[in-house]
């Protein structure tokens, strides 16, 4: 088993959304920005376990995308979060380490956090790779 995927599985992740035209605009980060307002896209926390096999070494990440706003109500976020499920279900990401076998969402969390004056819904995405 081996983390070593992680650092281009992130990258492809960020190159995709960025690049995909329904969230043109939206902003995203890998950690949460000192005093930032409005709306957001955070690649946040990530585990991977192995998946290695007698045809080789193989790793899972299981990968949390969160949208989070300071905007009254859950659809403008839900809309995000929607496409943001469209760039990376079955995206052909192409991975500067290892071969991205496939991309699959798992789940999706939608809250309110800080006392209700914040919103956030958190993406699970899992991701094979082989390396």
């Amino acid at each position: 088993m081996s983390y070593s995927a992680a650092p281009a599985l992130q990258t492809a992740v960020y190159q995709r959304l960025a690049g995909w035209p329904a969230l043109t605009g939206a902003a995203i980060y890998d950690a949460v920005p000192p005093n930032v307002t409005g709306t957001f896209v955070l690649i946040g926390p990530e585990e991977a376990r192995d998946q290695s096999d007698k045809s080789g070494a193989g790793a899972e990440h299981q990968m949390v995308i969160s949208v989070i706003t300071d905007a009254t109500g859950f659809l403008s976020i839900k809309t995000i979060a929607a496409n943001i499920s469209d760039a990376l279900i079955g995206a052909p990401l192409t991975l500067a380490r290892g071969t991205l076998v496939n991309l699959l969402f798992l789940r999706a969390t939608a809250r309110r956090i800080e006392e209700g004056e914040i919103r956030r819904i958190d993406l699970t995405f899992r991701a094979r790779i082989q390396l």
